[in-house]
């Protein structure tokens, strides 16, 4: 009996303890609060049932749920699409590489063929020209003559509008240059954080790669007989920067001053910024028209000698028509048509052999080259802000590498970077390789 009624007062103590807990539960007033609910915290205890956080006995902060909101996090994921992007980019560069690689060599065979088969073409009509006064059947011997001086002058005129030569260095220069871009994309692409500007940036290099050295040949080649001799241009052009707040302007400005007279920030001080503006102006004034001047020279000469070779080639053809007259006047004939075979084939050889299109491709290219260090010193003092700009000293390295020369050896600019020094006084180079 004792065990009976030990249970029933349990469950009666058990009962009206729980009945009081409700009945304080529901005559306790209830707190009004104008916070937003939080989000219920929960304790996980050993026996594995759940209890609130209350009852555990733990402070809740209420949290205004309308004031905190949580930014979904697609930062990894824009870095991986554009890290993706990148290494797309690096492998169309160096598909592009491989192509141009074989293009440009099959160019070159082009260009040591057709210079022997037409020069075999002239030559051997001059000989055929020589041999027809003296031949049993001269009508026969002097068509023939006529029509190899013909094909040859057909063929001359097309691989002087073509200029093979030049087309290879073309595809030589463009192979280099896709190469350098590879290496320069997988290397941004081995960084911890690609951005979207990485990716934007290597498709502008790609565009102005393609634009400057097209592939097909016809239609898309470009002029081989420019009327104005230019660089050549394989970059981007800098995108103009967006106008900003006058404020702004302002603040960058006093940082800038403020940098200068500090003496040295990121590198630059007055000092530098002398040295690329003496540079500057030798560049343009010494380095780059001396290679326009030449390529202008060189351009004349081709111009002159693709003319002279079809046409010597054409008064061949149309001398040897004459042969077949008999008389004195097939001898003349016969003479007329073995010169201008002679100096068709002569014309021919000075021009494809001597790759005068190679020469003025290669002009072009290193006036280009002089114009992008150019363009590179004034987009650097053209920011007015120092911490903008690339490294003082990382900068004045890279371009005396480019230009063949010494870090120290740039110290000598600085004098020409006043404006009392005129063009004429300058008389050095600014580059040494080449």
């Amino acid at each position: 009996m004792a065990a009976p009624a030990l249970q029933q007062r349990l469950f009666l103590t058990a009962s009206t303890s729980s009945s009081s807990t409700s009945t304080a539960t529901a005559t306790r007033p209830r707190r009004r609060s104008t916070a937003a609910p939080c989000r219920a915290a929960q304790l996980r205890v050993p026996n594995g049932l759940q209890t609130t956080a209350a009852a555990a006995g733990l402070a809740l902060e209420w949290v205004d749920a309308a004031a905190t909101t949580i930014a979904p996090t697609t930062t990894a994921t824009t870095d991986s699409t554009a890290a993706e992007r990148l290494r797309l980019v690096a492998e169309a560069a160096a598909d592009r590489a491989e192509m141009h690689d074989i293009i440009g060599r099959q160019r070159d065979n082009w260009n040591h063929l057709l210079l022997h088969s037409t020069n075999a073409l002239s030559l051997a009509a001059s000989a055929l020209a020589a041999l027809a006064p003296a031949a049993a059947a001269p009508g026969a011997v002097a068509a023939s003559a006529g029509a190899l001086l013909a094909t040859a002058a057909v063929t001359m005129a097309a691989v002087n509008a073509i200029q093979p030569s030049q087309l290879a260095e073309e595809q030589r220069n463009a192979t280099r240059l896709w190469r350098q871009l590879e290496r320069d994309v997988r290397a941004v692409h081995t960084t911890s954080c690609v951005a979207d500007a990485d990716v934007d940036a290597a498709m502008d290099r790609v565009l102005a790669l393609d634009a400057a050295y097209p592939l097909p040949l016809l239609p898309g080649m470009l002029e081989k007989f420019p009327e104005q001799v230019e660089p050549a241009r394989w970059w981007p052009r800098r995108r103009p920067q967006s106008p900003q707040p006058q404020t702004q302007q302002m603040k960058r400005r006093s940082r800038s001053f403020g940098a200068r007279r500090g003496g040295n920030a990121n590198g630059w001080s007055e000092e530098v910024e002398e040295e690329m503006r003496g540079l500057l102006r030798v560049l343009r004034a010494k380095d780059e028209r001396q290679y326009l001047t030449a390529g202008a020279l060189v351009l004349r000469a081709n111009r002159t000698l693709a003319v002279a070779g079809p046409a010597l080639a054409g008064a061949g053809a149309v001398a040897a028509a004459f042969m077949g007259a008999g008389g004195e006047a097939a001898g003349w004939a016969s003479g007329a048509a073995v010169a201008c075979g002679a100096l068709a084939a002569a014309a021919n050889t000075v021009e494809h052999g001597g790759q005068l299109g190679m020469v003025f491709e290669l002009l072009r290219n290193c006036a280009g080259f002089y114009r992008k260090i150019q363009e590179d010193v004034e987009a650097a003092l053209g920011e007015p802000d120092v911490e903008r700009r690339e490294n003082g000293e990382v900068f004045r390295t890279r371009v005396a590498l480019l230009l063949g020369r010494s870090v120290p050896e740039l110290r000598q600019f600085r004098r020409v970077a006043s404006p009392a020094v005129g063009d004429e006084e300058i008389k050095d180079f600014a580059g040494k390789l080449f």
